[in-house]
């Protein structure tokens, strides 16, 4: 899937959409000579029509940029060359016979039809990943958290990788946007996010699940190795200037952790509340710090996740409130 933020992946959608339009508009305009027999423009005679274009002028552009390296990008563009050259063999039959053959027009027909498929399949791509990201900090939204964790546990289970979860939660954010208010509160957030990916292998995946909290997934990890990778986000995070405030000051925040492997006789729901209660423990426990689940832990009573209920756009899950009234009285839950 494409990796961009959801800013740029919209302006790349946008862009895609005006370079098809063009395109088209080339092939109008090419059939309508072949229909017509009307003199062919210089532009689409020559055999590097496809590098002036307007499709192939941007579309190249993309190839160093976001597209770079992407199996579809030399697919597209081989495909779209010899749409070209194909075509400037048709006006070039044309201008010396008056005619085209009709086995050459049926190879640019279906020359045409092939990139056209390509194309397609290049712009759904980029609009399903706009669809899966958050548009404030630009990670996996809330629903691919599930059909994710489901994919990694099926290879747990075949035993091609082992996998780890992760959930993460800011330590006091509350107060960032009660004291400076929910536009730096968003800054912060959409910061964190940038930490946390830039700590992870690019293979890792980070969710926001809601509010101030983000869920990791950490493939072809033990939980001693995911416990060492938190740690780094952890310190990372920790250290980080996060935005600024209107007087000057840097806002920094530490971050809490629950850990929980993902197991193959175990429905992923249930890591996901294994984590939850690490996170809930490392919170009660100090903050600023990585717990993994444990079995002394499944004693407490933790509200389960429904993963497929929406979270209102700054609002924490109910397991995240910090009102603990709805729980049964503990020790350390008095702590937040």
């Amino acid at each position: 899937m494409i990796s961009l933020h959801p800013s740029d992946l919209q302006r790349l959608h946008e862009e895609l959409k005006g370079a098809i339009r063009a395109h088209a508009a080339w092939h109008r305009r090419v059939s309508r000579t072949l229909v017509c027999r009307l003199p062919p423009p210089v532009e689409d005679v020559g055999a590097d029509g496809h590098l002036h274009c307007a499709f192939g002028v941007w579309f190249r552009a993309q190839g160093e940029g976001v597209l770079r390296g992407r199996a579809a990008y030399a697919t597209i563009d081989a495909a779209h060359a010899r749409v070209h050259v194909l075509a400037a063999g048709l006006l070039e039959e044309l201008a010396d016979r008056g005619v085209v053959s009709p086995a050459s027009f049926d190879v640019f027909v279906e020359a045409a039809g092939l990139l056209r498929q390509e194309i397609d399949a290049l712009r759904h791509e980029v609009a399903v990943a706009l669809r899966s990201r958050d548009p404030l900090t630009g990670v996996y939204g809330r629903g691919e958290i599930l059909p994710a964790l489901r994919e990694a546990r099926e290879l747990v289970r075949r035993q091609v990788q082992p996998a780890c979860i992760a959930f993460l939660d800011l330590d006091h954010f509350k107060d960032v946007n009660d004291a400076h208010g929910h536009a730096l509160g968003d800054e912060v957030l959409a910061a964190a996010a940038r930490c946390v990916t830039g700590h992870l292998r690019p293979y890792d995946k980070v969710f926001r699940y809601g509010g101030d909290e983000f869920l990791l997934l950490l493939p072809g990890t033990q939980l001693d190795d995911a416990r060492h990778s938190a740690e780094r986000i952890r310190a990372g995070l920790a250290a980080a200037d996060l935005a600024g405030t209107p007087s000057g000051e840097c806002v920094r925040l530490t971050s809490s952790f629950g850990l929980a492997a993902l197991e193959p006789e175990r429905p992923v729901e249930e890591s996901i509340a294994r984590a939850d209660q690490a996170l809930l423990h490392a919170k009660a426990t100090g903050r600023n710090r990585v717990c993994c689940w444990d079995p002394a832990l499944a004693s407490r009573a933790v509200p389960s996740r429904d993963l497929r209920a929406p979270v209102p756009e700054g609002m924490l899950p109910e397991s995240r409130r910090d009102d603990f009234s709805a729980r049964p009285a503990s020790p350390d839950s008095a702590v937040r």
